[in-house]
């Protein structure tokens, strides 16, 4: 429904919805006579907001301080994506996966998210974000 591509599947989505299907409504209105149009497109804060709810949400970034938390809630469908991320004059390469399921816990993966920076595996969900002009690599494998 969010995705404005997905109301121009037909001749018919495209004369109810009438407006651009490359950027996101503020508004898609539920109101006879205009169930279904879209309205508010170019309206920055709808676009400011996706953003923040793919990230946060989807992806699962959240910056607190001086660290990047990172809880990932992706599709089943997904096996993996990767982010890079610029804190300051800091480049942090972000891999994020699903780790296999072993045998031992009945095809059940572990529940805890792992992260490694750098191969140094971080005990909480979180990354430490340094400023150091350096690249760093981030493995983060999700149950």
């Amino acid at each position: 429904m969010i995705n404005p591509i997905n109301h121009t599947k037909s001749l018919n989505d495209i004369n109810t919805y009438k407006v651009e299907p490359y950027v996101l409504a503020a508004d898609v209105y539920a109101v006879s006579p205009h169930v279904g149009r879209g309205g508010w497109t170019w309206y920055t804060g709808s676009a400011g907001w996706m953003y923040r709810l793919i990230l946060e949400s989807l992806l699962g970034l959240r910056l607190e301080s001086n660290k990047l938390l990172i809880e990932p809630c992706f599709p089943e469908d997904w096996n993996a994506f990767k982010i890079k991320y610029r804190y300051r004059e800091t480049m942090y390469h972000i891999n994020v996966g699903r780790m296999a399921a072993s045998p031992d816990q009945g095809g059940n993966s572990d529940s805890q998210v792992i992260i490694t920076v750098d191969g140094i595996k971080q005990e909480n969900k979180g990354i430490p974000l340094i400023n150091d002009s350096q690249e760093h690599q981030v493995e983060v494998r999700c149950p």
